[in-house]
C-alpha cells in the first residue's frame, strides 16, 4: 500500500486504509481529493473515541448501518433512528451532553457536512505493523556512552512541567520555579500523556501517530535521545518500577494495530510485540481491542495493561520477557484510564462506555471491585483524599454526568479501621457538569478541581470548578480561565483542561486549549488564594493541553 504524508504527520497508512472500499448503495460519493481530507481529520480528531474500524467504545459506532439512511426508511429493525446526513450535521457542529465536543468552532460548516458525507461509507481495514518494521523504525540519536553521567543543567528536575503542544507535534519543557521554557522537543503528533522513569531522568511521550519519544533531562538542554514508531496509533507508555528493574524496561500500548511493545528502557530498542486481540468479557471476538492504559507495579514486576474493547485487564510479568507470563482479569468494556489508590496497591480504571470503575488488587492478582457510576467516567488518573466522613478516596469525573464520583478505597493503616463498611462504594457525588475530563488535588492542598472542557457550553468549557475538601456539597468557586488569562476573546473555545499540581502543591497549572491560529496560553493559578499567579504565553505556546510535572508524574501523586 503506498503511503503518502498527511500534511506534517506520517499519518496516511492508517489514514490511507480507511474507506477505500465504500459502499456505494444510497452512501454519499466523494472525490479522491474528498476522502484524503475526511481520512485525515477521521484519523486527527474522531478516531480516538470510536476506533479506526468504527465500531465504538468512549464514542458511538459509527459504522454505516446507524449513520447512513437507506431507501427502506430511517429506522433500523428495532426502532432506533437512523442519523443521516442533516443530523450528523448537527451533532458533529454541536456536540452532545454525553461528552461529544462541539466542532463547530473547530471544523468548518464544509468540513462537517464532508465527515457527515465519510461516515456513512464503510471503513476499510489498515494494514498491519510487524515486528521487522518497529525494529525498522527504531533511532538512536544519542547512544547511552555518550550521554551524560550526571545533570549536566541547573533546573529544577523535580519541579519541570512536560507539556504537550498537541497540534505542533511537540513538547514543552517548562521550568516551574520561573515559568521559563527551557526546551521544546520535536515528538509525534498529538502527544497524549508523557511518564517518566523510575529514576526520574528520563521523559517518554507518545504520540497519536504510534511515534514514542525518550527525552534526557540531564542534558544540558534537555532533548530526545532515542525514537521508536510502536503502531499507527498510540496512547499508552510506562517503564518498569519494581526494584532492581529501575529504568530496564520500557512497555507502549497501540490502538492500531491492537498490541502492545516491550522495549529497553534506555535505548527503546523493541524486545517483543505481543497482540490483544482476542475475545471481549462477552464472549465475542473484536478486531480492535486498542490498548487504553499503562501503569507500572512497584509492589510486583508487573505492569497493568487495560484493553479498551474486550474489557480485560492484563498483569504483565516483565521478569523473563522471552517466557513472558500474563494473568487475564475479567472486567467491563470499554477500558479507558484511571490511576492508583493512595495505597499504591489497588489500581481503578473506568470502563466509561459500560459506566463502571474497576478496581485491581495488583498484590493478589485479581479483580477487587466492579463499581457502577454515573455515565462515562473519565477519571484522568483520578485523584485521592481524605473524606472527612468517609475516609480514604478515589475520585473520577464523567464526560456524561454533572457529578464527580467518590469511590472510598481500602487502607491497611488502623486508624483507618473504621472506614472499612465503605470500601469500594460510591460515598458521595458532588455536583458538576458533564464534560470532565481530568479531576485534581494534591496531599498539601486543601482544594479539588475539575474542568469541564468537553461540555458544548462555551462559559462552562472555558471554566474550572474548586471545591473546598472541608465542604464538597458544592464548588467553592467557578473559575472562567480564558477571562483570567487576559487573551483576547475570540469565536472558537478556548478549553480550560487539564489542572497540574506544582511538586509543593502550591500552584496549580491549567491550559487554555484555543485554535491552530490563536494564542493559547497556560494559566498558573496560587492553589491557597485561588488568584492567578502567572500567565505563561509564548508565539511557540501552540495548543497546550496535557502537563505532567515530573516529581508528581513520577511518584503517580494526585
Amino acid at each position: 500500500m503506498k503511503r503518502k504524508l498527511l500534511g506534517m504527520f506520517a499519518v496516511s497508512a492508517i489514514a490511507g486504509a480507511m474507506g477505500s472500499a465504500f459502499a456505494q448503495d444510497a452512501a454519499p460519493t466523494l472525490t479522491a481529493a474528498e476522502k484524503e481530507a475526511a481520512k485525515k481529520i477521521y484519523f486527527e480528531r474522531c478516531a480516538g473515541c470510536h476506533g479506526v474500524l468504527r465500531k465504538g467504545a468512549t464514542g458511538k459506532n459509527l459504522e454505516p448501518h446507524w449513520t447512513k439512511t437507506d431507501k427502506a426508511g430511517a429506522k433500523t429493525e428495532g426502532g432506533t433512528l437512523k442519523l443521516g446526513q442533516a443530523r450528523l450535521e448537527k451533532i458533529i457542529a454541536y456536540g452532545t451532553d454525553g461528552g461529544m465536543v462541539n466542532f463547530d468552532d473547530i471544523l468548518t460548516k464544509e468540513e462537517i457536512a464532508l465527515m457527515s458525507k465519510y461516515i456513512q461509507n464503510t471503513p476499510d481495514v489498515p494494514p498491519e505493523y510487524s515486528f521487522k518494521e518497529t525494529m525498522d523504525s527504531w533511532k538512536v540519536i544519542i547512544p547511552v556512552k555518550d550521554r551524560p553521567t550526571k545533570q549536566m543543567n541547573k533546573f529544577n528536575l523535580k519541579n519541570m512541567f512536560s507539556v504537550t503542544l498537541r497540534d505542533t507535534g511537540e513538547v514543552a519543557l517548562i521550568d516551574g520555579d520561573t515559568k521559563d521554557i527551557r526546551s521544546i522537543v520535536k515528538t509525534g503528533y498529538a502527544v497524549h500523556i508523557s511518564r517518566l522513569s523510575k529514576s526520574g531522568r528520563y521523559v517518554y511521550v507518545i504520540g497519536r501517530d504510534g511515534r514514542l519519544s525518550l527525552i534526557d533531562l540531564w542534558m544540558e538542554k534537555p532533548a530526545v535521545v532515542a525514537e521508536l514508531k510502536i503502531g499507527f496509533d498510540a496512547r499508552s507508555v510506562d517503564t518498569s518500577k519494581f526494584k532492581g528493574y529501575d529504568d530496564k524496561y520500557a512497555i507502549a500500548g497501540s490502538y492500531w494495530p491492537p498490541q502492545y511493545v516491550i522495549m529497553d528502557g534506555d535505548t527503546l530498542k523493541p524486545l517483543k510485540v505481543v497482540s490483544t486481540r482476542g475475545m471481549t468479557v462477552d464472549g465475542e471476538y473484536h478486531p480492535e481491542p486498542r490498548v487504553a492504559s499503562i501503569v507500572s507495579s512497584e509492589i510486583k514486576p508487573e505492569w497493568v495493561v487495560n484493553i479498551k474493547e474486550t474489557g480485560q485487564i492484563l498483569l504483565v510479568d516483565y521478569s523473563d520477557i522471552k517466557n513472558l507470563k500474563t494473568t487475564t482479569i475479567e472486567s467491563a468494556k470499554f477500558l479507558h484510564d484511571g490511576g492508583w489508590d493512595a495505597s499504591k496497591r489497588y489500581f481503578l480504571v473506568a470502563a466509561n462506555a459500560s459506566n463502571k470503575i474497576a478496581a485491581v488488587d495488583t498484590k493478589l492478582g485479581k479483580l477487587a471491585a466492579l463499581i457502577d457510576t454515573a455515565k462515562i467516567p473519565h477519571p484522568g488518573r483520578g485523584a485521592n483524599f481524605m473524606h472527612p466522613k468517609f475516609g480514604p478516596v478515589w475520585a473520577t469525573g464523567h464526560l456524561g454526568a454533572d457529578v464527580v464520583t467518590l469511590i472510598s478505597t481500602p487502607s491497611d493503616k488502623k486508624e483507618h479501621a473504621k472506614y472499612k463498611e465503605y470500601n469500594w462504594k460510591v460515598v458521595q457525588e458532588m455536583k458538576h457538569v458533564p464534560g470532565n475530563l481530568f479531576v485534581k488535588t494534591h496531599p498539601k492542598s486543601k482544594h479539588f478541581w475539575a474542568d469541564a472542557p468537553q461540555n458544548p457550553d462555551k462559559d462552562l468549557a472555558e471554566s474550572v470548578a474548586v471545591w473546598n475538601m472541608s465542604d464538597l456539597s458544592k464548588p467553592v468557586k467557578v473559575i472562567n480561565v480564558a477571562k483570567d488569562s487576559g487573551l483576547p476573546p475570540t469565536k472558537a473555545t478556548k478549553r480550560a483542561v487539564h489542572p497540574e499540581y506544582s511538586a509543593d502543591g502550591k500552584e496549580v497549572w491549567i491550559s487554555l486549549w484555543g485554535g491552530k491560529t490563536d494564542q493559547s496560553a497556560i494559566v498558573v493559578y496560587d492553589d491557597a488564594t485561588l488568584a492567578v499567579k502567572k500567565v505563561i504565553t509564548d508565539p511557540k505556546m501552540i495548543t497546550p493541553t496535557g502537563k505532567f510535572n515530573v516529581y508528581n508524574t513520577q511518584h503517580d501523586i494526585y
